[in-house]
């Protein structure tokens, strides 16, 4: 099991914020810095300084950072045209030296669209893009000459397929959600992770079982991840005021999240490692308490296995 911080820089974070945050991840051990891809706060607040584009983000990491995989939960395919999102992702990972991850999604979040006139079709438009964008992606990151596609929605014509990025065959593909049909045969055939963002034990189980299912037909094999909201505190009254810092009741983020002392979290993260879970995503809302990643540095990170 692989700890890894992931960020919601849209609910109020500069990019020295995240670039502080991303520093610390790296000193403190922790396998991996992942942000949201949004544009606009989720949810009732002050919008603060207005979300920062992710792949600038992680682009200016880059080079600020030397061991940290870097990536995103989730970019929507929305947001970018196929090629584009290929050229850029690729330089991110030239420019990190191969370090990069893709979290690529349908998009859902119709009021952000709105806000910075982007398109937001309906959603079998939506999950028939996001496929035929999968495809010319992995097709151009992996073309070993010219790359051309004909799809419902896109063309790609005698594309020379660069810049290629430095992983081989190509960076990693993440893929996520509860669906029942069309995500599991999706991250069946594209994806090299499998991620199931805020849901139960019991959820986790079933949805990483239909994507197994949907692996025998693909015949390949994923890693399995999971995402949580995260708190942890040295005794009751640490972890209700950082729960109250980020508008979470504890007693909820305990049975629905990952919340409580190292040692209740040690034992949910446990559980999660047996239903096969490889890589764990640590939603950190308050990007302002460093030592909230000091603790779980120091009293859960060495424990994990």
């Amino acid at each position: 099991m692989k700890l890894r911080i992931f960020t919601e820089p849209q609910q109020g974070a500069t990019y020295d914020d995240l670039l502080t945050v991303a520093q610390a991840t790296e000193r403190l051990g922790f396998d991996a810095f992942f942000r949201s891809d949004h544009y606009m706060r989720i949810g009732p607040g002050d919008p603060g300084p207005g979300s920062t584009d992710a792949w600038i983000t992680l682009a200016g990491l880059a080079r600020e950072t030397s061991r940290i995989r870097l990536g995103t939960l989730v970019t929507p395919a929305t947001f970018r045209l196929p090629g584009p999102l290929a050229i850029s992702v690729a330089q991110v990972d030239q420019m990190s030296g191969g370090r990069v991850e893709l979290g690529f999604g349908t998009g859902w979040f119709d009021g952000e669209h709105a806000a910075y006139g982007i398109p937001f079709p309906p959603q079998n438009e939506r999950f028939g893009r996001f496929e035929e964008q999968l495809e010319i992606i992995t097709g151009l990151w992996t073309a070993e000459k010219s790359y051309s596609f004909e799809g419902r929605y896109y063309r790609v014509v005698d594309s020379p397929a660069l810049p290629k990025p430095v992983q081989s065959p190509r960076p990693p593909v993440i893929i996520g959600g509860f669906g029942a049909k069309r995500t599991p045969r999706l991250a069946a055939a594209y994806a090299d992770e499998y991620n199931l963002p805020f849901r139960t034990l019991s959820d986790t189980a079933e949805g990483f079982g239909r994507v197994r299912e949907a692996c025998e037909t693909t015949g390949r094999s994923l890693v399995y991840s999971v995402a949580q909201t995260t708190i942890v505190g040295r005794d009751r009254a640490e972890i209700e005021r950082r729960a109250a810092a980020v508008g979470e009741n504890p007693d909820t983020l305990r049975e629905n999240g990952l919340a409580g002392t190292p040692a209740e979290v040690l034992e949910k993260i446990g559980k999660f490692a047996e239903l096969g879970a490889e890589h764990l995503y640590l939603q950190i809302l308050d990007l302002q308490d460093l030592e909230h990643l000091e603790l779980i540095a120091a009293e859960v990170l060495p424990h994990v296995r």
